[in-house]
């Protein structure tokens, strides 16, 4: 006797060796001996095991699923009565487990009621599954179809419209995602690879910079309409004649600086700093936007402002104008040694706009020995002698120490230029030395008033930021609150109103224990790091294009350490895989590969050596 049985979902057929209650030893045709459960057979017969199943499988595809429905009624049956009402007659058992396997194999239409049994689904029921059924197959082809398209490098036109959300938020469950991840694993490429190569990406940088947008000013980086802020003209008129220095391509203008012979022996020293806590009040909708977007974003080419020009014009420190500031007067003696310090709110004529490109051949480490003619010469000697004071006051003074070069990135209608600048020139160490003072200083100010503010300290090499004034280790100070930058970010301008209340004896506008103080320092700190991360993100996008656009193919380079080199005259460390064991500060050369500024990456090969160890700079 053989049996007819299932098991893993699936249907077999079996000899029976011994017959036990609840249970039964069978042997299949390959001989192998097992233990099968009585409740799973279906059905004993006597026919011949060889080809059963065969038999049973081809008689199946016959049976026409939809007919077999409409035959079994409603009501519950057995797979072995629909057999006998299916063929008029006692079915053979080929012909039983053929009925047995058709069911089982359409679950849409016959639902499982135990051994053997099952129920039809319901006509509305049944309707509703096939047509799901009918859209899952008609999605799949699409799927399949889309997929061949983006493997021969063509956009489906469905694409056009979904590319925001393919690119930055994909949702899995759509079609143009599964078929983008299809044609990604057939390939074996990556999901923007397969979009590039299809020509859904116009523009790289416009790609890069999409993922920031999304991001970050998911509703567009525009303003809205905002009042003309009223003039703020009821202050006094400053006795000074100040100058800026700054990039060509600056707009915000923050700082300006001013020197004043007092006629004793005494220089006056002016640090101006542009005053927006004077028009942008607290709870406006201009500082609702300041707060929401905390800072200025920098990329080469272009920025994001904090603030709208609306209100950035009317305080910007710019040439002609005279503007509200917060002033730091410093009384400098004859050995550049501070011996007055003070504080004021007022206004401030700005003469002159300095350039870094008009101003540096003017005034560098070669021209700080004879007058070089600029008519601002003599005033920024004496500045570049008292930051040297200033510095070697914070213990920060190192005449040994190697240059350290910034960047400036110049790009026009798609071309970028690189211009490295020394950290530590005459122009840029009379400006940081400056401005550090400012911030410390009016940190101090509200140190001695007991008025919180947000200050960046460091503390076992670790920056980080809090209400509290700390010591900043790294510049040597008893307390740093940036407050030099206003027009540019959000903590500038709110430590910017808490030393005007001090100034003018008012509360501060956040007193001790703010929330919104501590909330607007988190919120800060996080979106700051962000934006300065896409600042390199993207400074190293446009090394990447300065290559391709230069043609260049072989590079010099500096040995950071281990397999890390630094490029000659670009910001951009990259990692040589070929590279030998070599100490750091070796000069070598490299051969470039290939350049991808979609993935943002560099493939070099290793050359050789070009000269001995040089002393390497720290990034």
């Amino acid at each position: 006797m053989n049996v007819f049985y299932e098991e893993d979902g699936g249907f077999k057929v079996a000899a029976i060796m011994t017959e036990n209650p609840g249970s039964l030893q069978v042997e299949a045709l390959t001989g192998k001996r097992s233990k099968i459960k009585s409740a799973n057979v279906l059905m004993k017969f006597e026919q011949s095991l060889s080809g059963f199943m065969e038999a049973a499988n081809a008689e199946a595809e016959q049976l026409d699923i939809p007919f077999l429905w409409e035959c079994c009624g409603e009501d519950e049956f057995a797979f072995d009565a629909l057999a006998q009402d299916y063929y008029g007659q006692k079915p053979t058992p080929v012909q039983s487990a053929a009925v047995a396997i058709r069911l089982h194999s359409a679950p849409v239409y016959f639902y499982r009621k135990g051994k053997g049994h099952y129920k039809a689904a319901p006509a509305d029921t049944l309707n509703a599954a096939l047509a799901a059924i009918e859209k899952k197959r008609l999605q799949a082809e699409k799927i399949a179809t889309f997929a061949e398209q983006l493997k021969a490098g063509e956009l489906p036109k469905e694409f056009r419209s979904k590319l925001d959300m393919l690119f930055y938020d994909p949702d899995k469950n759509s079609m143009e995602w599964k078929a983008l991840e299809q044609a990604a694993a057939e390939t074996h490429t990556g999901h923007v690879q397969v979009l590039a190569a299809a020509g859904a990406i116009a523009s790289i940088h416009d790609y890069h910079l999409g993922a920031f947008l999304r991001e970050y000013f998911p509703k567009g980086t525009g303003f809205d309409a905002v009042a003309a802020l009223p003039p703020v003209d009821d202050l006094p008129l400053a006795e000074v004649e100040a100058f800026s220095i700054d990039d060509s391509t600056t707009t915000e203008i923050d700082d300006a600086l001013s020197v004043t012979p007092l006629g004793n022996g005494l220089t006056r020293v002016g640090i101006h700093i542009a005053a927006p806590a004077l028009g942008i009040l607290p709870d406006s909708p201009l500082d609702a936007v300041a707060l929401h977007r905390l800072s200025t974003v920098y990329m080469p080419g272009n920025k994001i402002t904090m603030l709208p020009e609306e209100a950035i014009e009317p305080f910007s420190l710019n040439a002609g104008h005279e503007r509200p500031a917060l002033s730091l007067y410093l009384d400098v003696a004859a050995d550049f040694s501070i011996v007055h310090r003070e504080s004021r709110v007022e206004r401030v004529r700005i003469v002159e706009n300095l350039r870094h490109d008009a101003l540096e051949p003017y005034f560098n480490e070669a021209t700080l020995a004879e007058d070089s003619g600029h008519p601002y010469w003599a005033r920024l000697l004496f500045l570049f002698n008292l930051a040297e004071a200033l510095e070697k006051a914070r213990g920060k003074y190192d005449p040994t120490r190697p240059p350290q070069l910034d960047y400036n990135f110049y790009v026009t209608d798609g071309k970028v230029q690189i211009v490295a600048r020394r950290r530590g020139s005459p122009m840029d160490k009379l400006v940081a030395e400056l401005m550090i003072e400012a911030n410390s200083q009016w940190g101090l100010l509200l140190k001695e008033h007991a008025i919180p503010g947000i200050y960046r300290a460091q503390n076992g090499g670790k920056v980080y930021m809090t209400t509290q004034a700390e010591p900043h280790q790294g510049l040597g100070v008893g307390q740093y609150a940036w407050s030099t930058s206003p027009l540019r970010r959000a903590v500038d301008l709110i430590n910017q109103r808490q030393v005007i209340s001090v100034l003018r004896a008012e509360p501060p506008v956040y007193p001790p224990n703010s929330d919104l103080l501590a909330s607007a320092m988190r919120n800060f700190d996080q979106t700051y790091n962000a934006y300065n991360e896409f600042q390199t993100r993207m400074e190293r996008y446009w090394c990447l294009q300065y290559l391709v656009q230069e043609n260049i193919q072989e590079i010099g380079a500096t040995v950071w350490r281990e397999n890390l080199v630094r490029l000659d005259n670009l910001p951009y460390i990259t990692k040589v895989h070929s590279l030998p064991e070599l100490a750091p500060g070796t000069r070598v050369k490299l051969e470039i590969r290939q350049v991808d500024t979609l993935m943002m990456e560099l493939d070099t090969r290793f050359k050789g050596v070009e000269t001995p160890v040089a002393e390497v700079d720290h990034v």
